[in-house]
C-alpha cells in the first residue's frame, strides 16, 4: 500500500494535471487521513537517526490545489478556509481547551492537552505533551513525548524544500515562554529551553561549561539547559552583539522528570 501511495505522490508531483483524476486525488485524501490518525508521519526515528519522508511532505502539499475553499462554524465564530479541522477528540483522547485548534492531517496522541493555541497540518504530537496558551505547532514539526510547550512558544513549520528536515523536539523537553525553535532545529530528549530562547538554522548554540567554549549547530544535545546569549560580531561599523544560545548546565540524571526539571530551574535561575 505504501509503496502504490509513494508511486503515485511521485508521478502528481512531476505532473501535475494528474490531479484533475480522482484516482490520483483519492490517494492523497487517504495519505492524509494517515497522517491525521497517526498511521504515518513526516519525519521517524530509526536508530538514532531521524528520517524525513519527503514523499508525504509532497502529498501535503498538493492536498492544498485538490481542496475548495469552504465556510466552516464554530458556534458565533466562522473561518474560509480549504483545510477541515480536527474533530475527533473526544474519541482519541485528547482535551482541548476553546480556542485549541488543530488542522485536520495532524497527528495529537493521546493525553494530548491544548490550550488556545495552534497545530498545523503535517505536524506530530506524541502521548502527554500540553501546548500551553497561544503557543504553535508549525507544519510537519515532530513533537515527542511528555514535552511541555509555554505560553507562547513559536515550533517552525517546514513544507519546502520538501528535503528540509522539520522541527523536532524529543521526548521529555521543557520550553519557556516565548521560546522560538525553527528551521529544522532538533532538540534531543529533555532539553530545557529558558524563556525567549531563539533557535534557528544560523544560531550558535554554545556550550560554557567547561573550560572551553564548545558551538553546535542546528541540534541541542539532551538533557541541556539553555538560556538566551550574545557574542560580540564584528561588522564593517564596528563591532555588535549578536543572539546566541547558552548552554549552562545539564538535568540530573539521577531523579525522575519533574524534580530534574525543578532542580534544572532552580539551580541555574532559569527564567520560564
Amino acid at each position: 500500500m505504501i509503496t502504490e501511495f509513494k508511486k503515485a505522490v511521485e508521478e502528481a508531483w512531476d505532473d501535475r494535471n494528474l490531479l484533475n483524476f480522482k484516482e490520483y486525488k483519492d490517494i492523497i485524501e487517504r495519505i492524509i487521513h494517515r497522517l491525521d490518525s497517526g498511521e504515518i508521519r513526516i519525519a521517524e526515528k530509526v536508530g538514532t537517526i531521524w528520517h524525513v519522508n519527503d514523499w508525504i511532505k509532497k502529498a501535503v502539499i498538493m492536498y492544498f490545489p485538490i481542496r475548495e475553499m469552504e465556510e466552516i462554524k464554530a458556534g458565533p465564530f466562522v473561518f474560509h478556509d480549504k483545510m477541515k479541522l480536527k474533530t475527533d477528540f473526544k474519541k482519541t483522547g485528547v482535551r482541548v481547551v476553546p480556542h485549541g485548534l488543530a488542522r485536520y492531517g495532524s497527528y495529537l496522541a493521546k493525553g494530548v492537552i491544548l490550550m488556545p493555541s495552534y497545530v498545523n497540518i503535517g505536524a506530530y504530537v506524541d502521548s502527554g505533551t500540553m501546548v500551553d496558551t497561544w503557543a504553535t505547532v508549525g507544519s510537519c514539526a515532530q513533537i515527542g513525548k511528555d514535552v511541555h510547550l509555554s505560553g507562547g512558544v513559536g515550533i517552525g513549520g517546514v513544507l519546502e524544500p520538501v528535503q528540509a528536515a522539520p522541527v523536532i523536539i524529543e521526548d521529555g523537553c521543557f520550553l519557556g515562554s516565548r521560546a522560538i525553535v525553527v528551521e529544522g532545529v532538533r532538540l534531543e530528549k529533555e532539553v530545557v529551553l529558558g524563556a525567549n530562547v531563539v533557535l534557528t538554522a544560523s544560531t550558535k548554540i554554545i556550550d560554557v561549561t567547561g573550560p572551553e567554549p564548545v558551538e553546535h549547530k542546528m541540534v541541542v544535545p539532551e538533557r541541556s539547559v539553555v538560556i538566551p546569549g550574545s557574542y560580540t560580531k564584528k561588522f564593517p561599523a564596528g563591532e555588535f552583539q549578536v543572539p546566541c544560545a547558552l548552554i549552562i548546565g545539564k538535568r540530573k540524571e539521577s531523579t525522575d522528570k519533574k524534580t530534574s526539571l525543578n532542580d534544572a530551574l532552580r539551580d541555574h535561575s532559569v527564567a520560564v
